[in-house]
């Protein structure tokens, strides 16, 4: 099979053009059922303290994060313009040169491919900006005058993740028996993080990631979506497709919540696949503890010994260039 020779950006077709040409490589297609998570209009959380009127609505999300580890929130707070101008930018910065993207726009917080991938099963096809929110608020030389609508939107957006992130959290942890602000106490704007996310189109899409399977490595991650779709979640040993829906937000379980809870809260692996015509665009939001922040167990005996979030990220970072790929909580489990 032949595939184009025109420059790609970023470079994954000149860097891994050799997997694709491979049939070794080359993934079989596979029918995907497509799943209906579970879909909850939060507005009686952000708009009212009353324990009875709130009760429906959280018993749906500590369902959800028991039995799913993800579920979407509509009626979520976070206006819809503003979700657009994030896209919007979003499509501007990516559409910059690689080289400007890689060395000279939002310091050193731009990623693509694998270096270390050996396979198409180890590529993620994608590119991607991990940007620390700290950096955004107090960095005045964080990105260029000619994206300063970008950090303006950015900033405003991380303001309202993290409003909607608390509001999740507090239902979480009640819903355990603990004070509403026990996990915000911990999170604050500054320790939390955006990721934006490209996936270009890939010339072979068939079994090729755009992001590997893995599970996130947060509290609770917020996934803002574009209508292309490709991203996956396991579920009793079995994948299933998520339907896009740019209008509502998707929400699911990290590793910490999973630990903090015992195992009662599900980190749930997850991935994206690579389409071979359309370019698929996403923001994440992490809600994030400082780095010394110690995680420990809700309930005893606890299921994990006590580390804290750097213990946690030193640990994954470790795993990868041992392993090549991440193992997280299976390495803090008593």
């Amino acid at each position: 099979m032949q595939y184009s020779k025109a420059l790609s950006d970023p470079p994954l077709k000149e860097r891994y053009g050799a997997f694709l040409s491979n049939s070794s490589n080359l993934q079989c297609s596979e029918v995907m059922e497509e799943c209906e998570l579970p879909l909850i209009d939060i507005s009686t959380l952000r708009m009212t303290d009353d324990e009875e009127e709130r009760r429906p609505c959280a018993s749906a999300i500590a369902k959800a994060a028991t039995e799913w580890g993800f579920f979407i929130v509509i009626n979520h707070g976070i206006r819809s313009e503003l979700l657009k101008e994030m896209r919007k930018e979003q499509q501007r910065l990516f559409a910059k040169p690689f080289e400007e993207k890689s060395s000279k726009i939002l310091k050193g917080t731009y990623s693509w491919g694998n270096p270390m991938a050996k396979s198409l099963t180890q590529l993620p096809w994608s590119e991607n900006f991990l940007v620390p929110l700290k950096m955004i608020i107090e960095d005045q030389e964080w990105c260029s005058l000619e994206f300063s609508s970008l950090r303006e939107t950015m900033e405003k957006l991380g303001s309202a993740m993290t409003d909607l992130a608390h509001v999740l959290a507090r239902v979480l942890a009640e819903n355990l028996g603990f004070p509403g602000d026990f996990i915000a106490e911990k999170c604050s704007m500054s320790t939390n993080y955006f990721r934006l996310n490209h996936y270009p189109p890939c010339p072979h899409s068939l079994g090729t990631f755009g992001l590997l399977p893995h599970t996130d490595s947060d509290f609770l991650t917020i996934l803002s979506q574009d209508q292309v779709g490709g991203l996956q979640l396991r579920k009793d040993s079995s994948w299933y497709a998520v339907k896009p829906n740019q209008d509502a937000l998707i929400v699911n379980i990290g590793d910490l919540f999973q630990a903090w809870s015992n195992d009662f809260y599900k980190s749930v692996e997850h991935k994206v696949m690579s389409n071979s015509e359309a370019d698929r665009y996403s923001v994440a939001y992490f809600l994030c503890p400082s780095m010394d922040s110690i995680i420990g167990s809700c309930s005893e005996p606890s299921h994990y010994k006590q580390f804290t979030f750097g213990d946690f990220k030193k640990q994954v970072e470790e795993d990868k260039r041992r392993t090549g790929n991440k193992v997280g909580l299976p390495m803090f489990r008593l």
